[in-house]
Protein backbone atom coordinates (compact mmCIF):
# COMPACT_ATOMS: atom_id res chain seq x y z
CA UNK A 1 0.00 0.00 0.00
CA UNK A 2 0.97 3.18 -0.93
CA UNK A 3 1.54 5.91 1.54
CA UNK A 4 2.36 9.47 2.55
CA UNK A 5 3.70 11.29 5.79
CA UNK A 6 1.10 14.81 6.51
CA UNK A 7 3.32 16.88 8.29
CA UNK A 8 1.68 19.93 9.83
CA UNK A 9 3.71 22.76 11.68
CA UNK A 10 1.53 24.88 13.78
CA UNK A 11 1.10 27.08 17.33
CA UNK A 12 0.72 24.54 20.22
CA UNK A 13 -3.20 26.34 20.41
CA UNK A 14 -3.87 24.69 17.18
CA UNK A 15 -2.27 21.29 17.17
CA UNK A 16 -5.57 19.60 18.60
CA UNK A 17 -8.01 21.20 16.11
CA UNK A 18 -5.29 19.81 13.29
CA UNK A 19 -5.59 16.23 14.99
CA UNK A 20 -9.15 16.24 15.06
CA UNK A 21 -8.92 17.29 11.29
CA UNK A 22 -6.92 15.07 10.18
CA UNK A 23 -8.36 12.07 12.00
CA UNK A 24 -11.93 13.17 10.27
CA UNK A 25 -10.24 12.71 7.12
CA UNK A 26 -9.45 9.21 8.04
CA UNK A 27 -5.87 9.68 9.72
CA UNK A 28 -5.32 6.86 12.09
CA UNK A 29 -2.24 8.26 14.57
CA UNK A 30 -0.37 10.74 14.88
CA UNK A 31 3.59 11.67 16.49
CA UNK A 32 4.04 15.48 18.34
CA UNK A 33 6.93 16.66 18.23
CA UNK A 34 6.42 19.72 20.60
CA UNK A 35 8.33 23.05 21.15
CA UNK A 36 10.13 23.46 17.95
CA UNK A 37 10.91 27.27 16.59
CA UNK A 38 10.72 28.51 13.17
CA UNK A 39 10.67 31.78 11.49
CA UNK A 40 8.53 33.01 8.34
CA UNK A 41 9.95 35.98 6.19
CA UNK A 42 9.65 38.48 9.15
CA UNK A 43 11.83 37.06 12.27
CA UNK A 44 9.56 37.24 15.79
CA UNK A 45 10.04 40.28 17.94
CA UNK A 46 11.95 39.95 21.18
CA UNK A 47 12.00 41.59 24.44
CA UNK A 48 15.05 41.87 26.40
CA UNK A 49 16.83 38.76 24.29
CA UNK A 50 13.46 36.86 25.18
CA UNK A 51 12.17 35.57 22.45
CA UNK A 52 7.92 36.32 21.88
CA UNK A 53 6.94 34.00 19.38
CA UNK A 54 4.68 31.03 20.19
CA UNK A 55 5.24 27.70 21.10
CA UNK A 56 4.79 25.62 18.12
CA UNK A 57 4.15 22.10 17.45
CA UNK A 58 5.34 19.80 14.44
CA UNK A 59 2.50 16.76 13.38
CA UNK A 60 3.12 14.17 11.58
CA UNK A 61 0.69 11.60 10.33
CA UNK A 62 1.48 8.51 8.53
CA UNK A 63 -1.64 8.01 5.93
CA UNK A 64 -2.64 6.04 3.08
CA UNK A 65 -1.58 7.75 -0.05
CA UNK A 66 -5.06 7.81 -1.36
CA UNK A 67 -6.59 9.81 1.78
CA UNK A 68 -3.38 12.49 2.19
CA UNK A 69 -4.68 15.07 -0.01
CA UNK A 70 -7.78 15.34 1.79
CA UNK A 71 -6.60 15.27 5.18
CA UNK A 72 -3.79 18.17 4.22
CA UNK A 73 -6.72 19.90 2.76
CA UNK A 74 -8.79 19.60 6.02
CA UNK A 75 -6.05 20.73 7.94
CA UNK A 76 -4.97 23.73 6.05
CA UNK A 77 -8.62 24.83 7.23
CA UNK A 78 -8.80 24.01 10.62
CA UNK A 79 -5.45 25.67 11.07
CA UNK A 80 -6.67 28.76 9.08
CA UNK A 81 -3.43 28.40 6.79
CA UNK A 82 -4.35 30.15 3.75
CA UNK A 83 -5.87 33.13 5.67
CA UNK A 84 -3.81 33.96 8.88
CA UNK A 85 -0.28 35.34 8.22
CA UNK A 86 1.95 32.55 10.13
CA UNK A 87 -0.59 30.30 11.05
CA UNK A 88 1.43 27.70 9.75
CA UNK A 89 2.33 24.94 7.14
CA UNK A 90 1.54 21.90 6.03
CA UNK A 91 3.21 19.42 2.99
CA UNK A 92 3.16 15.99 2.08
CA UNK A 93 5.96 13.20 1.49
CA UNK A 94 5.42 10.54 -0.33
CA UNK A 95 6.62 7.24 1.48
CA UNK A 96 7.74 3.91 -0.52
CA UNK A 97 7.45 1.61 2.45
CA UNK A 98 7.13 1.47 6.50
CA UNK A 99 6.82 -0.86 9.18
CA UNK A 100 5.03 -1.08 12.27
CA UNK A 101 1.80 -0.45 11.35
CA UNK A 102 0.13 -4.08 11.73
CA UNK A 103 -2.45 -2.59 14.42
CA UNK A 104 -3.59 -0.26 11.85
CA UNK A 105 -3.11 -1.42 8.19
CA UNK A 106 -6.50 -3.43 9.27
CA UNK A 107 -8.72 -0.62 9.92
CA UNK A 108 -6.67 1.38 6.71
CA UNK A 109 -7.16 -1.31 4.41
CA UNK A 110 -11.21 -1.62 5.76
CA UNK A 111 -11.65 2.22 4.96
CA UNK A 112 -9.79 2.27 1.54
CA UNK A 113 -11.98 -0.66 0.19
CA UNK A 114 -15.05 1.27 1.20
CA UNK A 115 -14.13 4.03 -0.43
CA UNK A 116 -13.71 2.43 -3.74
Amino acid sequence: MKMALVVAMVSDEKTNRIIEAAREGGATGDTIISSVRGEGLKPGKTFLGLDLAAKRDVVLFLVAEPRARDILERIAVAGDMDGESGAGIAFQITIEDAVGLSTQLPTLMEELEGAL
